[in-house]
């Protein structure tokens, strides 16, 4: 076994849960900048279809967009491709929690950051292009720079949502102990098995670790309005 496929041997919930969002936010974050700034900057045919695709995952059953992750990197999809390619597999392992994290995650950023990129004022863009910015430049230069509470608080979004992702990971990357099982599935487990103690406990610190980012974020977005 290969090393990618031995990362999350024998971790905790907490550790597993805390190193799935932290890729998958990322990974939303990296997608959520760079689709807000081509739906905001630019206009296309499929515009509607591409900003509606990735808002899907709000209103699907978290079961059948899980259902169709493991259709697509299941043994009749992409899944011996990735394994024998890459060296390591999608499902029913953790790289599968983090793309059905990812994704569920992806509408929070996207939205959030579409909202700063879209308050930025015409004027300093005008001012940016005659100083003789390119439209990358812009984005890089001005964009980021002035919408960097709204991105923050994009991917920290993005990062508590994937924490709390239980239905689409539980299709594609099951519930095994030490591997792939989050704090959300072990919360299910105990309340299962009647060990109300220990769901009580990581439920605890689940909403404690929620609470306190959604504070952190409720003040940036506070600023981002106020625009101190």
């Amino acid at each position: 076994m290969n090393m990618m496929s031995d990362l999350s041997n024998g971790w905790s919930p907490l550790a597993l849960s805390l190193w799935i969002s932290f890729l998958a936010g990322l990974i939303a974050l990296i997608l959520g900048i760079l689709l807000a700034w081509l739906l905001v900057r630019f206009n296309f045919r499929g515009k509607a279809f591409l900003e509606g695709l990735t808002l899907l995952s709000l209103v699907l059953p978290p079961t059948v967009l899980g259902y169709y992750l493991l259709v697509m990197f299941g043994q009749r999809g992409l899944g011996p491709f990735i394994e024998q390619t890459f060296g390591f597999r999608v499902v029913f392992a953790w790289p599968g929690a983090v793309i059905a994290a990812a994704i569920t995650a992806l509408p929070l950023v996207l939205t959030t950051v579409r909202i700063s990129f879209a308050d930025i004022s015409t004027e300093v863009e005008d001012a940016a292009r005659v100083d003789g910015c390119s439209e990358w430049q812009l984005f890089w230069r001005v964009m980021l720079p002035i919408a960097w509470r709204g991105i923050l608080a994009g991917g920290l979004l993005g990062f508590l949502r994937a924490l709390g992702e239980f239905g689409a990971t539980l299709m594609i990357a099951g519930n095994i102990p030490g591997r792939t099982q989050t704090l959300a599935m072990a919360i299910y487990d105990a309340v299962q098995a009647n060990d109300l103690a220990r769901a009580n406990g990581l439920a605890l610190l689940l909403i404690s670790m929620a609470f306190g980012l959604l504070f952190l974020v409720l003040r940036l977005n506070r600023r981002i309005i106020g625009g101190v």
